[in-house]
């Protein structure tokens, strides 16, 4: 019934409205463009887990040629850099207390001659471990260092004795798959097309909506013979191409400036973007029938967007969370996009590995899309 009374002239006056409305708003403009190029670039540089280059100070007492060979060790493995060199354990207080060094490297006086000799030389390392991530990589570049070194003297003795070059009786061979330089900005930049958009989307359409209600401009439409369907059609379409703007803008800076090129179909990503975009518009209009101001609208907001950040598997893996937080997290659209646009991204998968995934992120565009349609309808009836 409702389709008989569609209107295509009062839908498209609608439509016309709404984009002259959003021209005219250029703070608007500026968000939907600008703040989408920001929050890349800002996460895309500021989220990053990869660490490099910690401050490292160092106490070498032994003063020889292999604790300087160590040194340098701990150098090249680009884990830290033993910039400062201390004469006691005053002066290493001094510099991890002031975060001015993150480790400290204390070389006992007689390691030299333990390592030239048949002795077995132990080597000291406090961690800042304010830091946890920092902490345990820097143990493990100390500790890797440190079995490079004893692996190479043990050879050189049994080298010195004329016996055979020693052999591990395990050896490790591993390979990483989709991000073999395991950089942080190749995980990163495809889950922020998702974090994006649900954030630009979301607000904008929140927004647009209370400003109706602010202005009284909501109420003169109602009294018009608009139906429900054409003037909510007429004020979301506007937002589905600005969140392709988005999206395309978020694509070309992730591709072309952090040279971070999708593997599988852009055309199945558009497609399935569109899911998302109707998911968020359906939560934006949600929140729009709630929310009695901007401020509202924009507090309301912000209570998807911090638990989307956190749950969702944007930053944290979601299998070492609780369940009851995994639980939580599955109820986040952005969760199922996310699996979605990396595994387009990074794997180059397509829907015979993301069905599932499709299907959820499906059912919550619908459920919310025509529950978000039933509430707008009745607040306007």
């Amino acid at each position: 019934m409702m389709m008989e009374r569609f209107s295509w002239t009062r839908f498209q006056a609608i439509l016309r409205k709404e984009f002259q409305q959003i021209i005219r708003d250029r703070p608007s403009i500026g968000l939907a463009i600008g703040m989408p190029v920001m929050l890349l670039l800002l996460f895309g540089y500021a989220v990053n887990t990869d660490v490099d280059h910690l401050p490292a100070v160092v106490w070498d007492q032994s003063m020889s040629q292999d604790s300087r060979a160590f040194i340098s060790a701990l150098r090249n493995s680009t884990y830290l850099d033993p910039d400062y060199h201390v004469r006691g354990y005053d002066e290493i207080g001094r510099y991890l207390d002031s975060a001015d060094a993150r480790v400290a490297v204390i070389i006992p006086p007689d390691y030299g001659k333990q390592v030239q000799g048949n002795g077995s030389a132990t080597i000291q390392v406090l961690v800042d471990g304010s830091d946890p991530t920092a902490a345990r990589a820097a143990m493990n570049a100390v500790q890797t260092v440190g079995f490079n070194a004893g692996w190479d003297v043990q050879a050189e003795r049994l080298a010195a004795q004329g016996g055979e070059k020693p052999r591990l009786p395990v050896q490790v061979e591993t390979r990483v798959w989709y991000n073999p330089d395991m950089k942080s900005a190749v995980f990163n930049v495809p889950g922020l097309i998702g974090l994006i958009l649900q954030n630009v989307v979301a607000m904008l359409t929140a927004f647009s909506m209370v400003r109706e209600k602010e202005r009284g401009t909501m109420e003169q439409l109602v009294v018009t013979p608009i139906r429900p369907a054409e003037l909510m059609l007429g004020k979301l379409l506007p937002f589905v191409f600005i969140g392709f703007v988005s999206l395309t803008m978020v694509l070309l800076i992730g591709i072309y400036w952090f040279e971070v090129p999708p593997k599988g179909s852009v055309v199945l990503l558009f497609f399935l973007s569109t899911l998302f975009l109707i998911t968020i518009l359906a939560v934006g209009l949600l929140v729009s029938t709630v929310a009695k101001t901007q401020l509202q609208a924009m507090q309301m907001t912000f209570l998807l967007i911090l638990p989307s950040i956190l749950l969702s598997g944007f930053v944290f893996p979601r299998e070492t969370m609780p369940a009851f937080l995994q639980g939580l997290g599955g109820m986040l659209p952005l969760t199922y996009f996310l699996i979605i646009v990396r595994g387009i991204f990074l794997k180059g998968v397509g829907l015979q590995y993301l069905w599932k995934e499709t299907l959820l992120l499906s059912g919550f565009a619908i459920g919310l899309f025509f529950l978000a349609a039933k509430k707008f309808r009745k607040n306007l009836d």
